[in-house]
Order: structure tokens, then sequence, then C-alpha cells
């Protein structure tokens, strides 16, 4: 004999339960609105989780593949599941949500525990050019050794002067202080105008 739905008189009829998953403390809500700021999402979702018990976290990313999805994370499966409860299907700025539990364990909730671990970036492995490899793995240099620094050879008497072949003096040398003269610039003359300055308030 098969079983046939029978009328409840206690309400509305009742939504399908949904396989909602392993019970977990991070729910996954979708179908969110995507208008929204971020900002103004996350906090709209934690003041209205955090009736049901403690929100550690609130992961709400705007990227493409995330958009109109978000994480809440609560300290204890007891809230996460009476807050799953209760809002499933709730009506958040227009749309139904559709609430589940997470599928794996929160970075957040790791790290209370002590069992979170930082990942590791294999595909941002950097590779040296052969430049790199040489200057790196060449040996050590002479002033490690404590070897004498090489000399260097010196320029011809004219050009160490700055004078140049024909004897004139070189263009962007600097005059000494001696050279420079008082007359190039205008004098500064004080302003009879201004007013004083006072004394600031700060001091009563």
């Amino acid at each position: 004999m098969a079983a046939r739905g029978v009328p409840s008189h206690n309400g509305p009829p009742q939504k399908p339960v949904q396989s909602s998953g392993t019970p977990n403390q991070t729910l996954y809500l979708k179908n969110l609105p995507d208008k929204l700021q971020k900002h103004d999402l996350r906090l709209s979702l934690y003041t209205l989780f955090s009736t049901y018990g403690p929100v550690l976290d609130v992961v709400a990313l705007k990227t493409k593949s995330m958009r109109g999805q978000a994480h809440i994370v609560f300290r204890d499966i007891q809230a996460s599941t009476q807050a799953m409860r209760a809002l499933q299907g709730f009506d958040f700025f227009g749309k139904e949500m559709n609430i589940q539990y997470g599928k794996g364990k929160s970075d957040t909730i790791a790290k209370l525990d002590g069992t979170y671990r930082m990942p590791i970036a294999t595909t941002n492995q950097t590779t040296s050019t052969e430049l790199q490899q040489s200057i790196f793995n060449a040996p050590p240099s002479s002033a490690a050794t404590g070897a004498p620094p090489p000399s260097l050879p010196k320029p011809p008497d004219a050009q160490a002067n700055g004078a140049n072949a024909a004897g004139e003096e070189p263009h962007g040398t600097k005059r000494g202080r001696d050279e420079e003269s008082d007359d190039e610039g205008a004098p500064m003359e004080e302003d009879d105008s201004d007013a004083p300055m006072e004394a600031s308030s700060d001091e009563d």
C-alpha cells in the first residue's frame, strides 16, 4: 500500500527537507542577493544569524564564482543547526536563502582548536634565471676572504682635474662658496602689513 500525503492541519504545507550534509559549525548559504555591497551583506548576515548563537566569522566574497554565496561560522554545531532550521527559505532582501552545512572545517575553527595548517603554495614556486644562478652560485668575493680589493686604473692628469683637452672648464662643475656672489638673489624684504602671530589659545 503506497503512502499518500496526508493534509496537515497545523498550517501551510511543509517544504521537503533537503539533505544538508553532515552537521558542521559552518553554514553554506546560496541564493543571496548579489546587488548588496560586501560590507552590507556581511553585516546583515551577522545580525540575522547572531540571534541563534555566537557567530565567529562571516565570509562573503564578491568574486564571479562566489557571487550570491556566503559562509557563516558558528562556535558550536547546535547553534548552526538551530539557525539552519529556522532560516531555511528565509526571504532575505527579496530572495529565498538556501542553507546547507559546510563541507569542510572552517579555518577559523581550525585556528581555535589548534589544527590549522598554513597552505603551501606549490604553484607559485619561483624559478631562477641563469644570471641569478651565476650570481648566487659564484665563489665568495675577495672581500670575504680578506684579500685586498683590486686597484682601479688611475685617470690621466688632465681629466683628473676636471678640465677637458682644450683647457676649458667643464660644464656642470660646482663652484665653491667663495666664488658665489651675494648679489645674485634679491634680498627678502619684510612685509609690515602682516599681522603679528598671536599666542595659541591652547595655553589656557
